[in-house]
């Protein structure tokens, strides 16, 4: 499989994919951060 495709179906970057292929780590150390939105707090009132 390509790196492209990985990157594609994992949602990392290409080099982020390079950088655990040369690695001996399987796996990514860290956590994605969840960003909010702005009109998050107003969600309610849009959806209704």
């Amino acid at each position: 499989m390509s790196i492209r495709e990985i990157a594609r179906r994992t949602g990392l970057a290409r080099n982020t994919v390079k950088k655990y292929l040369r690695s001996d780590e399987t796996e990514p150390s860290y956590e994605r951060r969840v960003s909010s939105s702005k009109l998050e707090p107003y969600a309610g009132k849009l959806f209704t």
